[in-house]
């Protein structure tokens, strides 16, 4: 019974570890396969800008390919608000933390390009006016002018 136990809190204890340190694992990943990170803080079953961005960016190829191809490391804060969509509360924390840190005037969307080390490159705030492609080619040309 102690052995269940206790590996029933390792096992929590690993799952909050990871929640709250994804912002720190997108750093680590991007430093060593020199990438950008993109953060995009999103109210997702709530706000129409945010739902138009992830439909008509977010998930299109041109978008995607920026993640195969190692350009960037993408996170999405995302704040729902309907009962159904609640995240765990470790993210909720971890989401809650990047906007202190990132998005303090509560910007929805609100996306940033930010190096490896956490620093901001390039900040959107609202809808992007430019296509997916556009968009990609944006952040490409960043990533370019980095070398």
């Amino acid at each position: 019974m102690r052995t269940l136990l206790l590996s029933l809190t390792m096992a929590m204890l690993s799952i909050m570890a990871q929640a709250q340190n994804r912002f720190e694992n997108a750093k680590k990943q991007a430093t060593e396969s020199k990438e950008l990170i993109l953060l995009n803080f999103s109210g997702s079953d709530w706000c129409i800008p945010c739902i138009k961005l992830h439909k008509n960016i977010i998930e299109t190829e041109d978008f995607k390919k920026l993640e195969t191809e190692n350009i960037i490391v993408y996170i999405n804060a995302d704040f729902p608000r309907n009962k159904k969509n609640q995240l765990s509360p470790e993210l909720k924390k971890e989401n809650t933390s990047l906007a202190d840190q990132y998005n303090s005037k509560g910007l929805f969307p609100y996306t940033l390009l930010l190096n490896s080390e956490g620093k901001v490159l390039k900040s959107w705030e609202g809808l992007p006016s430019e296509n997916a492609l556009a968009f990609s080619r944006e952040i490409r040309e960043i990533k370019e002018n980095q070398k």
